[in-house]
């Protein structure tokens, strides 16, 4: 019988390295990752997203989250997709990593993005889940190099990226909240450039992600 994964294999992906797995958000885990939502991701006084979804009250942050990824799943095609999983360290959820793309078969290249409990901060997960999924990106998705982002005054985010090999690339200058002027340091990392975790990979379903993004 078809399953879920079979019709989405985003679903299905799992990617595993030491204490770290990375694996599809599955229905399943949207309970588990509301809970570390609501718990808290960032200093109650900070913003260091794009968009402030962390800043939704407490009863409407669940459907909130759960909305955005079953979008996510919605509006996945080739010519623009996200690609979202969950975080387990040693089998405990702690977050979510993902990449966004449009235009990949040609551009071969994506921004990615991130978030971790806060009780799970300062334990390097955040970098390790960056260095895996990365190397995944170049490794299994034939990504030539990717992007990230981060405020200025967001250090913690920004020292992952230099830890994972991400190199400086630009800073804009954009409206935080209303009235607010930030200013947001781009980077690029490039495979020669990321600093491997030591853990090597161990990927099951990445011939299914491939074909729904139109890799052979």
């Amino acid at each position: 019988m078809t399953t879920v994964a079979d019709a989405f294999p985003v679903l299905g992906l799992r990617i595993s390295a030491g204490p770290l797995e990375l694996r599809g958000i599955t229905d399943d885990l949207l309970g588990g990752l509301a809970d570390l939502a609501v718990a808290g991701i960032h200093d109650p006084g900070a913003m260091p997203f794009f968009v402030p979804w962390s800043t939704a009250p407490a009863d409407e942050l669940p459907r909130n989250l759960a909305q955005y990824h079953w979008g996510v799943r919605a509006r996945f095609a080739p010519a623009a997709w996200s690609l979202e999983l969950a975080v387990l360290w040693e089998g405990e959820l702690v977050g979510v990593q993902g990449i966004s793309t449009k235009d990949y078969l040609v551009t071969r290249t994506g921004e990615t993005g991130s978030w971790l409990g806060r009780q799970y901060h300062g334990r390097g997960i955040g970098t390790a889940m960056r260095q895996v999924f990365c190397a995944f990106l170049f490794d299994h998705l034939d990504a030539t190099q990717v992007t990230s982002a981060a405020f200025t005054d967001n250090p913690a985010s920004l020292g992952v990226s230099r830890k994972v090999g991400y190199q400086d690339n630009g800073r804009r200058r954009v409206e935080r909240r209303t009235g607010e002027l930030a200013h947001v340091q781009e980077l690029v990392l490039a495979p020669e450039d990321l600093v491997r975790f030591a853990e090597p990979l161990e990927v099951t379903g990445a011939a299914g992600v491939r074909a729904l993004i139109g890799l052979p």
